[in-house]
């Protein structure tokens, strides 16, 4: 895809998602933070739908969502971005730096809205901090989004596999949240909006005022080929049918090549 079109598409993703993002805060404050309809019944069942070997794989996924691994994951993205050790350190610190920065953003959001969590009874892990929108789930979505992009630009034979993994790994640390009761799935909602709005915007930024950034990142990196080895020219037999230089070099050269067997034509009187 063009640049402009690239930067045309990411600033509608992110126009859309920040008004999506708006009105769905907008009903959240507007309710005191009560859950909504569909919030109640995906905690109910959740709470009542808790075996030991799913408690145990949401826990595990959930992890995954905060702390170390998703900035580990993020250094992975920028080594990835860049071909030389000077790309590549920048590409680390802008990847790390925009997530960071996501992180911020995300926990002012939070803080202004204040909603409260579900009920500490049906937790299956631990939490703290208010609701909306749910930090595991914009961290693991930013972080996604950065891998894509790099998956995308240096992986194109694998980028499918690859983001449909990554895709997944970051819808199952959402709803792994309202699984273990610790969110309600609008603050999911909310978390995966708001990672789309902040990775569309980063990727307009990079579209228009960066173009040489993006071109360096969207050229695909190529693997160079095997060497091909130069044969010095072999003495041939003329008119060797076996090889595939010449036809025929009797013809080549205008000669007339007959058999030498064969009688001559008898001149005409």
């Amino acid at each position: 895809m063009k640049r402009q079109n690239t930067g045309d598409l990411a600033a509608s993703t992110a126009v859309g998602s920040l008004v999506a993002f708006v009105l769905l805060t907008l009903i959240v404050t507007g309710r005191d933070g009560a859950p909504l309809l569909l919030d109640s019944r995906l905690t109910s069942w959740s709470v009542a739908h808790r075996p030991d070997v799913a408690l145990a794989l949401a826990r595990g996924v959930t992890y995954t969502g905060t702390g170390a691994v998703p900035y580990a994951l993020a250094v992975v993205a920028g080594l990835l971005l860049g071909r030389t050790a000077r790309q590549r350190a920048v590409a680390v610190a802008a990847c790390v730096g925009a997530l960071g920065a996501a992180q911020a953003v995300r926990f002012t959001v939070m803080s202004l809205v204040a909603r409260p969590r579900p009920p500490v009874s049906d937790w299956a892990t631990h939490a703290s901090g208010w609701s909306f929108p749910s930090g595991h789930t914009t961290t693991s979505a930013v972080t996604a989004g950065l891998l894509i992009l790099a998956v995308t630009a240096r992986a194109p034979q694998t980028r499918r596999t690859l983001v449909a993994l990554i895709g997944c790994w970051a819808v199952l640390v959402g709803l792994s949240r309202v699984y273990l009761g610790v969110h309600w799935f609008s603050d999911v909602v909310g978390g995966w909006l708001f990672a789309v709005c902040w990775l569309s915007l980063l990727l307009y930024v990079l579209t228009r005022f960066l173009p040489s950034t993006y071109s360096a990142i969207s050229a695909p990196r190529l693997r160079p080929g095997p060497p091909t080895e130069e044969r010095p020219d072999e003495p041939r037999t003329p008119g060797d049918p076996h090889d595939p230089r010449a036809p025929d070099d009797a013809e080549a050269d205008g000669s007339d090549a007959r058999d030498p067997n064969e009688i001559p034509p008898r001149p005409a009187p």
